[in-house]
């Protein structure tokens, strides 16, 4: 298909996979949708339940989408309000049930009601179903802007505060990470959302503009007494930054029990534009992409590819730019046989696309043996640190007492996959090393790999004088009391012994099947002192806030100067809700609240694109 041509037919732009079911498979990226619906906000780049954007499209094929998606939802909009609302108190409500996704829906008829009832109705229905789901119901009304800027959403707010207080009161025992999360809007406003994560999840604070000098300072000061400066461990910042430095090096010096660091996501990420940098490699994944671009430009030849290879796509997505392409090079390298045959197939032979210029080029790539050989160096030098990325964004297992050790091991498996040819892995040592020691380490990483009873109790275990000194300094940062500083450097002496406690069986065979904080709350209660300073450190995570993908326009429109009280008060409120909803369901299995943060969606993007459209609601 041709990229530069938008097709108004939606079937060009997928793959029927299952007929029965109505999945298809969109053919810029991939990936599996389920309808046509959901593959225009694909298509469209819109974040939507059950939908991704597709990081593939075309920028004009994008926006055509996305134009012919909000022209359908304003459309929508007006037949909602043209709803005489006037008239549903003069409804009742009707046990009619439908089943949708193994929910029990309950609608509204719309013939007779009690004014009693209508709310309280309206909010079961919102908090049991999706937005696109309702409408599919014709007797079920969305609610007006009038009525979330009234008792529903101040009743969302004081449930989401209940919620957010229950994790507050975790902070004094875990302790907490402040996450920061910035940005420029298209105004050149520098705004940044702050989050607070401890074990029990992360909430949403609030957000500022920072533009002004010392801004950012005073806010975090604000945020630092509202949390308790006893309470924060550390705060994660987005970017490293001189400036940024400068502001951390103020504040550490201001509250020194605190620890400044960047989010390890934000720094491996540095670590792959670094080595995407480096001329052999960036020659490499510029020829990669000249033989995807060309296979996926045609439809003949991507089921050609598709044939001789068995896979549906070797452009592979990610949420990172720089990993991404290093995926889709990995990819590439494991059909190298594959593609090589294609090349070589008759079919391709007989093909038009044979004798073309753009032809031959990429067969003369993919017949070329030195293109491989330098396609496994890169992936053998760059895959380890993309794996280390997904797994801190996809499942943020890698926390303060794991970060030190994963480096090391990412490190060694280069190491190794080299054959300890020195010449090879250092080009990408070097840069592990030079963003590791600029940005990335700090002294709870080091403690944390001490304190963590996995590692700490292992063969592989090695305490040299950055091990030590940063558990040092935790100590006397983290403890102001010189007598419970002593009393812990006792006490590390039981642990390192593993005396008493830490050295019964069921410690001891623990050491390994559960959290490390867990194991500090739970075995450690004989040296009281070091299991509270255990606990805490142990208790963090090592990433920023990015990963929580938090919706950005939301905040700018709060933070939208010229509005009154009134308005600013309900888009604080609404922000509030919306981005705890958010992460409130990005660690929950049980996925309760998705409605409502598909409602909220909706009218974040609609009902309040326009403040003076939005006044006319109310």
């Amino acid at each position: 298909m041709n990229t530069h041509a938008v097709s108004l037919d939606i079937n060009q732009y997928c793959v029927s996979v299952d007929k029965s079911e109505g999945k298809i498979k969109c053919n810029y990226c991939g990936k599996f949708v389920s309808g046509l619906e959901h593959l225009r906000s694909h298509l469209a780049g819109m974040w939507e339940e059950h939908v991704t954007p597709c990081d593939d499209v075309p920028l004009n094929v994008m926006q055509f989408f996305e134009k012919e998606l909000l022209k359908k939802r304003s459309h929508l909009r007006k037949k909602v309000r043209s709803l005489d609302h006037s008239n549903i108190s003069s409804c009742k409500r009707s046990k009619s049930h439908h089943q949708s996704n193994d929910i029990e829906i309950e609608t509204i008829n719309i013939q007779d009601a009690d004014p009693s009832e209508q709310n309280q109705s309206l909010a079961s229905v919102i908090r049991n179903t999706s937005l696109l789901t309702t409408l599919e119901f014709n007797n079920i009304i969305m609610p007006s802007s009038s009525m979330m800027g009234g008792k529903f959403l101040q009743d969302e707010v004081k449930q989401m505060h209940e919620y957010v207080n229950k994790i507050r009161d975790s902070w004094m025992n875990t302790g907490c990470s402040i996450l920061l999360d910035g940005w420029f809007d298209e105004n050149g406003r520098n705004l940044v959302n702050i989050l607070v994560e401890c074990p029990q999840g992360p909430v949403y604070l609030r957000s500022d503009d920072i533009s002004d000098d010392n801004a950012l300072e005073i806010c975090i000061d604000e945020v630092i007494e509202d949390i308790g400066v006893e309470n924060v461990i550390q705060i994660i910042t987005y970017t490293g930054s001189p400036n940024m430095k400068v502001v951390g090096e103020k504040l550490m010096e201001k509250y020194p029990n605190i620890f400044w660091t960047v989010s390890a996501s934000h720094c491996i990420e540095l670590m792959l534009e670094k080595m995407q940098m480096i001329i052999m490699i960036n020659n490499v994944l510029i020829k990669a992409r000249t033989i995807t671009k060309f296979i996926y430009n045609c439809a003949e030849i991507l089921k050609l590819m598709r044939t001789h290879t068995g896979v549906h796509n070797l452009v592979k997505s990610s949420r990172s730019k720089f990993a991404g392409c290093f995926l889709t090079l990995e990819n590439i390298l494991s059909e190298e046989e594959n593609l090589k045959r294609m090349f070589t197939s008759s079919e391709w032979i007989t093909s038009s696309w044979a004798s073309s210029t753009e032809g031959k080029e990429v067969a003369d790539l993919v017949t070329d043996q030195s293109f491989w050989e330098d396609a496994w160096i890169v992936t053998t030098g760059t895959i380890p640190v993309v794996r280390v990325l997904e797994l801190i964004n996809k499942k943020d297992i890698i926390t303060v007492g794991t970060i030190y050790e994963t480096i090391d091991q990412v490190k060694e498996m280069i190491k190794k996959e080299f054959h300890g040819r020195k010449f090879e892995y250092m080009q990408f040592w070097s840069i592990i090393d030079e963003i590791w020691d600029t940005l990335l380490h700090n002294p709870l990483h080091a403690a944390g790999y001490f304190l963590n009873p996995c590692l700490f109790y292992s063969a592989d275990f090695f305490n040299d004088m950055e091990v030590s000194g940063g558990l040092l300094c935790c100590i006397v940062r983290m403890e102001k009391s010189e007598f419970v500083q002593d009393t812990i450097s006792t006490q590390l002496d039981e642990y390192q012994e593993s005396k008493g406690g830490f050295g019964e069986g069921i410690s001891y065979d623990r050491r390994t099947n559960i959290l490390p904080s867990e194991w500090w709350s739970t075995y450690g209660g004989e040296c009281p002192e070091l299991q509270k300073l255990a606990v805490r450190i142990l208790s963090q995570t090592c990433s920023g806030a990015s990963r929580y993908q938090l919706k950005r326009t939301l905040a700018e429109k709060m933070l939208k100067n010229g509005q009154n009280c009134e308005d600013e008060k309900r888009l604080t409120d609404l922000t509030f809700v919306h981005y705890n909803l958010h992460l409130k369901n990005v660690i929950s299995s049980i996925d309760s609240s998705n409605v409502l943060v598909e409602e909220i969606d909706v009218l974040n993007d609609k009902w309040f694109a326009e403040t003076e459209e939005y006044k006319k609601d109310i």
